[in-house]
């Protein structure tokens, strides 16, 4: 679950307000503010009794029903609040008895790197050099404790002024209770697993820095260093290829190259980390978070937020809490793709994509994970089980190409699926008409390659919350007049009359949006099928068109 704030670049004030179904109080913490959801549950700003803000995370109804799952939750909270290093959001309270569980960290109002990255693009080579040894001597720390955090990834860390903040560390060992994981939604995060925990092993301190290696190649190159995709297409990456690391500088390549290696035992220690990062030329044998250790515009962002302050406490009396959402039957999960679907792999922002290593053999994954699902993925990801055709090294470059499969709609749609949207001289379609569900609030529809996502997993997506669809603050939307949705009319709507709000009141089924990414290349068509307030399951088609040249 992240604790940063949504959307990237929005000061506190800007927080999403608390939804009809989210608690206004919460053991005796006042809730202000929602700032995401994952998984495990919802994240809150909200205030202690005394005026602190804290960042407050609620479990979903689902998992806080399981008892194994509250007994791991119980244990790993535990173990989290022993954890004091200056480079985490340290847990300063929990109610694992509660009826649902809860835990309060630090709140540290600063961008997630994962919004940084999206929103400024690769850190420089000492920048990133400086949250790797920042960010292991955080699991140094956590590591002391008897924690892994298995869950090491872009979302959970979080930027301040005077260093990098560590989230979320051991509580991702409670979701293998089961409760989790029988929803469909996997524990970790595929684009950074290291290898032993992609196969189901045990996790252990090289576990965590395989992703702090795969974590420091996103942010210095902008891509994951496995590629996007359907889940099962990373899984075998990461066990079987290589990273890319092609749009790392390259200085920074072999402490990653160490960081990555496929046998833990080949790894680095997070001591070796921190020593390999002050021995660096960059540095200059000093680890220190000067004011010049960011980017200028991070720092800018970081004042920005610091100077609007957060929202205020409520002044009178608390409303009654409302009841917390009731467990729902879980969403089917999105299935992976079939072969020739998802992104191919890009070496960086702004390049074109790179050609797909074994093709043959992680296209033959893909397809048996649909109809073997998660277990016999698993299985194939094994060499033991064997599996799967020869590399083909002739196989040229793939744009995104077909219509990826999506999470199947828990009812019929209320309209019938829109025509393909007309398009545009200069504009190529990539994908029309592709169906997506998002489950509730926290999921995205990626709209490049047409699939439901995690939130703060996708670079460019629209995104909703219980009242409207949102879509990053470097995107430009318009809604397009009832009856009409050609690209054309998009393009000139953007220009002439731009939106910054997408209610479902004006959405309703049958109605369309457009969204233009910030470099103007990147067209998305939305037509919405069912949408209705609240956290249940919204359903849309889209179209994605793009520039040629």
């Amino acid at each position: 679950m992240s604790t940063s704030p949504p959307p990237p670049g929005a000061t506190p004030h800007q927080l999403p307000a608390p939804g009809a179904d989210d608690p206004r109080e919460v053991g005796g913490y006042r809730v202000v503010a929602r700032l995401g959801a994952g998984g495990m549950g919802r994240v809150y700003l909200a205030y202690t009794p005394g005026g602190r803000p804290v960042a407050l995370k609620v479990v979903r109804p689902e998992l806080a029903g399981d008892p194994e799952f509250r007994r791991r939750f119980a244990r790993e909270v535990a173990s989290a609040q022993r954890i004091h290093g200056l480079y985490t959001a340290q847990v300063v309270d929990s109610g694992a008895d509660d009826p649902t569980p809860w835990l309060a960290t630090t709140y540290v109002p600063g961008p997630s790197l994962q919004q940084a990255v999206h929103t400024y693009g690769p850190l420089p080579e000492r920048t990133v050099l400086l949250l790797m040894a920042g960010i292991a001597e955080a699991l140094q720390e956590i590591h002391r404790a008897g924690v892994v955090h298995r869950d090491l990834k872009p979302a959970n860390v979080l930027i301040a002024a005077d260093g990098p903040r560590v989230i979320d560390f051991g509580i991702a060992r409670a979701a293998d209770a089961g409760a989790l994981t029988g929803t469909g939604l996997r524990v970790g995060t595929p684009a950074f697993m290291a290898p032993e925990q992609a196969l189901g092993r045990p996790a252990g301190p090289a576990t965590d820095v395989f992703a702090l290696g795969a974590l420091a190649a996103y942010v210095a190159g902008g891509a994951p260093p496995f590629g996007t995709g359907p889940e099962s297409t990373a899984l075998y990456r990461v066990v079987h290829e290589e990273a890319d690391l092609g749009a790392v500088p390259a200085g920074l390549r072999p402490l990653l190259w160490h960081c990555l290696a496929k046998d833990p035992a080949d790894r680095p220690g997070t001591a070796q980390v921190i020593e390999a990062v002050r021995g660096h030329r960059a540095v200059g044998g000093e680890l220190r978070f000067t004011e010049d250790w960011l980017p200028h515009q991070v720092t800018t962002e970081l004042r920005r937020h610091a100077d609007a302050g957060l929202p205020a406490p409520p002044a009178t009396a608390l409303d009654a809490a409302p009841t917390l959402s009731a467990p729902r039957e879980p969403a089917p999960a999105a299935a992976p793709q079939p072969p020739g679907a998802g992104e191919a792999r890009p070496r960086g922002r702004g390049r074109a994509p790179a050609p797909r290593r074994g093709r043959g053999r992680t296209a033959a994954v893909a397809a048996a994970a649909l109809l073997l699902g998660a277990a016999g993925a698993f299985a194939l990801l094994d060499p033991s089980f064997g599996g799967g055709g020869e590399e083909d090294p002739d196989d040229p470059a793939e744009a995104v190409a077909g219509a990826p499969a999506s999470t199947p709609a828990p009812a019929p749609s209320a309209v019938p699926t829109p025509a393909p949207s007309a398009g545009a001289p200069g504009y190529t379609a990539v994908h029309t008409g592709t169906e997506l569900t998002s489950p509730d609030q926290g999921y995205e529809f990626d709209v490049k390659a047409g699939r439901v996502v995690q939130q703060e997993t996708a670079s460019w997506y629209v995104g909703r919350s219980a009242t409207e669809f949102y879509v990053p603050e470097s995107s430009d939307a318009y809604v397009l007049p009832a009856g009409r949705q050609g690209l054309a009319d998009c393009l000139k709507g953007i220009d002439s009359q731009p939106v910054t709000a997408l209610p479902f009141t004006t959405l309703r089924a049958g109605r369309a949006f457009c969204v233009r990414a910030q470099d103007g290349r990147d067209v998305g068509i939305v037509t919405v099928l069912t949408a209705t307030p609240g956290d249940g399951p919204v359903k849309v088609s889209v179209d994605y068109h793009r520039r040629n040249g």
